[in-house]
């Protein structure tokens, strides 16, 4: 099976649709609408511990099972000015590294980390989906 079939098969399973995904010339990236889709479909259960948290720095742990499966993964964010800086503009840094906890998580249980070039929305403020209209 192609990378591309295998993408399509998951997509598929996971209720996505044309909206939940989008390519970048490098990667493709699954919308928060399409986690949280992957999340109800999969009935996966993510707890969360907050490893550190200050104004602008935060780092989040995420415990996630599906099924049999349990897996950890960590999310974090740096406020910066500039992504020479950090890996975020916004204040909401806590809620910034849970985001990007919850996406790694529930990435890595429905196997698309696996495949390779999968990334989440929120993993990263370049991966933001931008309206050219």
């Amino acid at each position: 099976m192609t990378q591309n079939e295998i993408l399509n098969k998951l997509y598929a399973e996971n209720g996505l649709t044309a909206e939940d995904v989008f390519s970048h010339k490098h990667y493709k990236i699954i919308t928060r609408a399409g986690i949280d889709k992957i999340q109800a479909k999969r009935n996966i259960h993510i707890n969360y511990n907050v490893i550190e948290c200050k104004p602008n720095f935060a780092v989040v742990q995420a415990t996630a099972i599906m099924e049999e499966k349990t897996i950890q993964t960590f999310g974090s964010a740096l406020k910066g000015e500039s992504y020479n800086d950090g890996n975020t503009n916004s204040w909401y840094v806590i809620e910034m590294a849970e985001k990007r906890a919850m996406s790694r998580a529930v990435l890595k249980l429905a196997g698309l980390y696996a495949i390779g070039d999968i990334y989440g929305e929120d993993e990263a403020d370049v991966f933001k989906k931008t309206n050219n209209k």
